[in-house]
């Protein structure tokens, strides 16, 4: 992904075991803990320690196996070049309303770089969401999709970002976006000073329900008022067919696309704060 200096000009338009626990007034203590952050952070390490993950990369190919095996109804969607998005779904009560979660699993093309943050805490915290929601425990179905070639391909300039980048995730909207309700994408989630401020190019109906479910989970600091800058990530796809959609995206992140994006500048509570949060976030959805 890349910051742009003007957002887009697109339409506008918990998990909880059941609906009424997110009907706490906003700001309520979160009443229990939902969301298995150690075991989100143990795959969190494990695509660290495949080292660095470009797409098409054997240690690419070989999460995507990892992932497609653990997510429920783990399937491969190709992708042009050769790469593979993951697929997976959790039925809800109303197979007819779906919100797809994501998030990218390659790694920026540098050598050295293995992504702590840009690429496995997004991943990390949609694989074990994926793994907690039980099927018809909340209104929406979900499909949870691992998106492979995110980044552009090494030699790629800035400008040609939006042409040779986002190459999983425009397969995915061409396939998918008529059926979803909508988006929730998962980028910069794990970095140890966390401040996720609206993105601009994020839906505000919907990020005012993200708000909504920070309130709930106490977890506000995480996510506070006021807009960052628009940035192009794998939500804009979506967004440009005319799904409403939001990014989870902290990019003050000082290590984006260096080296020092390692499991140092990462931590497991950063991966439970935003567990938390989209666990309150998706029945309301």
């Amino acid at each position: 992904m890349r910051p742009i200096l003007i957002a887009l000009l697109v339409p506008a338009l918990s998990l909880a075991c059941n609906d009424t626990a997110d009907t706490a007034a906003p700001g309520a203590p979160a009443s229990a803990d939902r969301f298995d952050a150690a075991r989100a952070w143990r795959v969190l390490e494990h695509q660290v320690g495949l080292g660095e993950r470009p797409a098409g990369s054997a240690a690419s190919r070989k999460l995507g196996r990892y992932l497609k095996r653990r997510v429920p109804g783990g399937r491969f969607q190709k992708v042009p070049g050769g790469l593979r998005n993951v697929v997976g779904r959790v039925r809800g009560r109303n197979p007819d309303r779906v919100v797809l979660v994501g998030a990218h699993y390659d790694t920026k093309d540098i050598d050295g770089f293995v992504g702590a943050n840009d690429g496995a805490s997004g991943t990390a915290v949609v694989l074990q969401l994926a793994r907690e929601i039980q099927p018809r425990t909340i209104r929406p179905t979900l499909l949870f999709v691992f998106f492979d070639g995110e980044e552009s391909p090494r030699g790629a300039a800035d400008h040609e970002f939006e042409e040779k980048g986002l190459r999983g995730s425009k397969v995915a909207a061409r396939r998918l976006a008529d059926r979803v309700d909508r988006m929730v994408l998962l980028d910069f989630v794990g970095d140890s000073d966390l401040a996720i401020p609206r993105e601009g190019n994020s839906t505000k109906r919907l990020w005012a329900k993200l708000r909504a479910a920070a309130g709930r989970a106490g977890t506000e600091d995480t996510f506070p008022a006021g807009t960052a800058g628009a940035v192009l990530d794998d939500h804009i796809p979506f967004l440009e067919r005319g799904v409403p959609a939001i990014d989870l995206i902290d990019f003050e992140f000082d290590c984006w696309h260096r080296t020092c994006d390692d499991i140092d500048a990462v931590s497991e509570e950063s991966l439970d704060r935003v567990g938390e949060t989209v666990m309150r976030l998706l029945p309301t959805l």
